[in-house]
């Protein structure tokens, strides 16, 4: 299936796009790869032409056509279009496509629907990513060269004169949609109905919000790895494809709006509203509700309605009681038969020193039938983790104690250190807001006056430089953008390393608990050492 993307570009520098289509680049920081000696590398395998230009001046000849007729001057104008016409892996080995015959199909394809523009046409035969795709780019500069015969997909009575930007609308995205059809239906190439609304529609920008996100957390999962540690999250996924997957497994089996919309509230925290006869979903942390329209046809209203309720009802049979299981016994009223039912484990209660259960006879038989409960619990604990011996128990307890320590250790070290990104960032706010400020002090005639006019950004610009200069004071001075990327990184991090903390301070709960009960079912002293380990928690 070919499809199209099409993105544009405000950069004045025509030239980057060319080093972009001719050399390797890394498909994630978008940077060069260079070789040993820090040369550029040209792509493995590449089909270049030029259309109304020679393609290796394409940035000069641009440049001319811009001052030609007064245009692309402002920073906020668009100055060139890329498309890309992305064809089907499968192409490739069942239809005979090769990157010449894909250069020569882009090249009709720029000719017919981009008449009198200076373009660049390069096929690469690499994928994206190295996934095999042959697709082709066509970089356009969005003034008009020539005048051209008027064609009817154009919109405005300009759209075909020379000096005019190219003008790209809805009604002109359908169309080269079906031009691209059109084409691959005719070369009997495998495509799909680009006219249509996409079932699962993920855009451009959330495709790379995808890949960044999974490659940021590769990467801090690799360093919790190394630090000895279980990653709680392995698949980053965007805010969208958290609500596609929420949708696709609650939609079926809720049988009506409200029971879809209360499922999805409760176990994903996720709501959905519906307005207009459409859906909107808001996920925590979002300020914005995200449509139907942007998330694809499954997740709208008119989809969803027909699907509630459709999954079939499977019948499953009674199961007929055994002499190994009763359905209809209490187990939770006999202390015996309990053993092998799994519940939240307690503390055994010491008759000893209970007050209350040496006062009342009713109350401690209350306590001795809980004790019970909770001896059989404690048993079917040990039984399921494998402890043999007590002192099985007691190494596990001591390992999993040392394992909550350097969590713990490890938490606190990443929360210092992004109370410090914080603070950078807030310093080098002032200090990069307040530095013209205090630059123009030197420049002044009256600097008493201008020291009183001026005194709060002076002192913010004082403070901020001396705590800059005390934690840097040999190196230069980050930026606020690598200090954010460093800061969403701790913070993913911080996150990480919490639930592992929470997991191993909930395990080291279960296994004291455990180690208590079984001391106290075997007869154990442990008042000595309890004391003794009381007096080292106070110390």
């Amino acid at each position: 299936m070919a499809i199209l993307k099409h993105k544009t570009n405000k950069n004045m520098n025509y030239g980057d796009a060319l080093d972009y289509l001719l050399f390797q680049h890394d498909e994630y920081t978008m940077k060069p790869i260079l070789d040993e000696q820090g040369r550029k590398q040209l792509r493995d395998e590449y089909y270049i032409d030029g259309i109304n230009c020679e393609p290796m001046f394409f940035e000069k000849e641009c440049e001319m056509v811009n001052k030609k007729y007064h245009k692309n001057y402002r920073y906020d104008e668009i100055k060139s279009h890329h498309y890309v016409l992305s064809f089907d892996p499968s192409d490739k080995t069942e239809r005979g496509l090769t990157g010449e015959k894909a250069q020569q199909l882009g090249l009709e394809f720029a000719r017919k629907n981009f008449p009198g523009h200076q373009m660049l046409v390069v096929t690469h035969t690499d994928g994206h990513n190295h996934s095999g795709n042959i697709h082709v780019h066509i970089v356009l500069n969005s003034v008009r060269k020539e005048t051209v015969a008027e064609e009817d997909f154009m919109e405005r009575p300009c759209d075909h004169k020379a000096g005019y930007k190219h003008h790209q609308t809805r009604a002109l995205l359908s169309h080269l949609q079906k031009s691209l059809m059109e084409l691959c239906e005719r070369e009997k190439l495998h495509q799909i109905d680009l006219l249509s609304p996409s079932a699962s529609k993920i855009t451009q920008e959330e495709y790379w919000a995808q890949r960044r996100g999974q490659k940021n957390l590769d990467e801090i999962n690799k360093q919790i790895i190394e630090d000895g540690y279980i990653p709680t999250q392995t698949k980053f996924q965007t805010q969208k494809q958290k609500i596609r997957e929420a949708v696709d497994e609650l939609a079926a089996v809720s049988k009506s709006f409200e029971e879809f919309q209360s499922q999805l509230f409760e176990k994903y925290k996720i709501t959905v509203i519906e307005k207009r006869d459409r859906y909107s979903y808001h996920v925590p942390g979002r300020d914005k509700n995200i449509s139907e329209r942007s998330l694809g046809t499954h997740y709208g209203k008119e989809y969803l309605s027909n699907i509630y309720g459709s999954r079939a009802v499977v019948e499953i049979p009674d199961i007929q009681p055994t002499k190994d299981y009763n359905p209809n016994y209490d187990y939770h009223a006999d202390p015996i038969a309990i053993i092998y039912i799994r519940s939240n484990l307690r503390l055994v209660t010491d008759l000893q020193t209970c007050v209350k259960a040496q006062q009342s006879q009713a109350y401690a038989h209350k306590v001795k039938l809980s004790n019970l409960k909770q001896m059989a619990e404690t048993i079917v604990y040990v039984q399921e983790h494998g402890y043999d011996t007590r002192e099985h128990l007691q190494d596990q307890y001591q390992k999993i104690s040392s394992k909550v320590q350097s969590a713990k250790s490890a938490f606190n070290a990443v929360s210092a250190e992004l109370k410090v990104t914080n603070m950078t960032i807030k310093h080098l706010g002032s200090y990069y807001s307040n530095r013209r400020v205090y630059a123009q002090l030197g420049k002044v005639f009256n600097k008493k006056k201008y020291r009183q006019e001026h005194a709060q950004e002076l002192a913010a610009y004082k403070d901020s430089s001396e705590w800059l200069k005390a934690h840097f004071p040999d190196e230069t001075l980050p930026t606020i953008k690598d200090m954010q990327a460093k800061k969403e990184s701790l913070k993913n991090r911080k996150k990480t390393l919490q639930s592992n903390y929470e997991y191993y301070r909930d395990y080291e709960k279960d296994l004291r608990i455990v180690t208590t009960n079984v001391d106290e079912i075997l007869g154990v002293d442990t008042s000595r050492q309890n004391s003794k380990q009381h007096e080292e928690e106070l110390s």
